[in-house]
């Protein structure tokens, strides 16, 4: 039987370790070559395809506990699947390793429980005044608004540092950073179905934090102008339709007589327009403002730009907590101008949703909507839903992913919007003075 390098017995062990205790990691944890990697810094790096290591760390690791090995293992393997390494292009490096080291040792915490360590409890806690779901995006952007300095930095990087990620930059081949990218997505996947299984709505061992940040990491990216199309009514406008005219006969027509075409074209289309429109906004304590008036600089700037509003607009933007806070109408382009360069975020109590519903229904029975089709709802998604279903489309959207327990009406849509797709949707439209994209929260 041919002999193993030490530090590839030592990484096996702990991995069938590992595969014993979550039977849903084993795709990850077989998902990656092991390879001496000689004289490194730390235990292990990883470029996504390989896990290099040293067998003198880790042979250190394992004389002072065996869990430090498992845990150092998982740690990178546990990057790859939530896919931190392609992310960090356009990030500041320094931060982007510590919140991606942050975000997984979070999960380690509760996945391989020992003694707490009172200074990342103590970053865990800050984090989740602001985020649901410790992710490394979320992470990211704490740090960005700390500003911290190389001190401070330098005493988190020693709390969660585990394994290099110099091997993260690497220059790839054409096409070889997505096709990595696409098969650690479906590992995440497979996952992500594993855990639902053995959860089935029971936290177990640390197993639903690892599930939230998986499906964090496979969500699939959100073209947010399309979606705000689906609130559109077909109108007749006036506008030729070049679809419902042939120029073949106008011209023959024209060259036969002189100054008479045989078919004249049409002079009005249909098209898809939004008249009546409902953004509402959960300004409960858990709301960042900063976030709201970016979701609404990058909503307001696709429905102009896209030419998906008619002339006359009705907009409603509606704040409310456990009780309608502001209504602000919109009914042109100053109005909208006025509402961004001032607005501010009212409220701070508890979240309930009906308020808002029974207030637009009233509106509505009233006569205040000619043609009302939706109702978008930007919230965190903890609080009292309404029961009946309304007499327009709703949307519930979610800027970071919701917990588990979270459960929208089954008549209601739900989007999950990251930042990058805000920052997606702000870089394609133009906001012509409303927002610049680099005022946007991290994209």
């Amino acid at each position: 039987m041919e002999e193993r390098p030490i530090g590839e017995e030592l990484l096996r062990y702990a991995r069938d370790a590992l595969c014993l205790r979550f039977p849903y990691l084993d795709t990850a944890l077989y998902a990656l070559n092991l390879r001496d990697g000689g004289g490194m810094t730390l235990s292990l790096a990883t470029d996504g395809e390989t896990l290099y290591y040293d067998a003198g760390h880790l042979s250190d690791k394992y004389l002072r506990n065996p869990l430090l090995v498992e845990r150092a293992y998982l740690h990178t393997v546990l990057h790859c699947m939530l896919r931190h390494l392609g992310k960090k292009h356009g990030k500041m490096p320094e931060l982007w390793d510590l919140a991606c080291d942050a975000a997984v040792e979070s999960l380690l915490d509760e996945l391989l429980p020992g003694e707490a360590v009172p200074a990342r409890r103590k970053f865990y806690g800050e984090c989740r005044q602001e985020l649901k779901v410790l992710t490394a995006e979320g992470i990211y952007r704490h740090l960005l608004r700390r500003d911290l300095s190389p001190y401070e930095l330098a005493v988190l990087h020693r709390q969660f540092l585990a394994d290099d990620h110099g091997l993260w930059d690497l220059p790839r081949r054409d096409g070889q950073q997505e096709q990595q990218d696409r098969r650690w997505k479906e590992v995440s996947e497979r996952t992500r179905t594993g855990l639902e299984t053995v959860l089935a709505g029971q936290a177990q061992g640390g197993g639903e934090a690892v599930l939230e940040q998986v499906r964090a990491a496979v969500r699939e990216d959100v073209d947010y102008r399309a979606f705000l199309r689906r609130f559109a009514v077909h109108r007749e406008i006036l506008a030729v339709d070049g679809d419902a005219f042939d120029p073949v006969f106008y011209t023959y027509g024209l060259r036969l007589y002189g100054n008479l075409p045989l078919v004249e074209p049409v002079e009005t289309r249909e098209e898809k327009r939004i008249e009546d429109f409902v953004l509402a906004l959960d300004t409960s304590m858990s709301t960042s403002g900063e976030l709201v008036r970016a979701f609404l600089a990058v909503t307001y700037a696709i429905l102009r730009s896209t030419g998906t509003f008619t002339r006359k607009v009705h907009i409603r933007v509606i704040q409310c907590d456990d009780r309608i806070r502001s209504d602000t109408e919109i009914r042109d382009l100053s109005e909208l101008r006025e509402l961004m360069e001032n607005f501010q975020l009212r409220g701070g109590s508890a979240t309930d949703f009906r308020p808002v519903f029974e207030y637009v229904e009233r509106l509505r029975r009233e006569g205040a909507f000619s043609s009302l089709r939706g109702l978008v709802y930007l919230t965190d998604g903890m609080g009292i839903y309404p029961k009946r279903r309304p007499a327009w489309e709703t949307a519930f959207v979610f800027l970071e992913e919701p917990p588990m327990g979270v459960e929208i009406p089954p008549w209601a849509m739900r989007l999950n919007l990251s930042l990058s797709d805000l920052g997606r949707a702000a870089r394609e439209t133009d906001l012509d003075g409303i927002l610049d994209p680099e005022e946007l929260p991290e994209l």
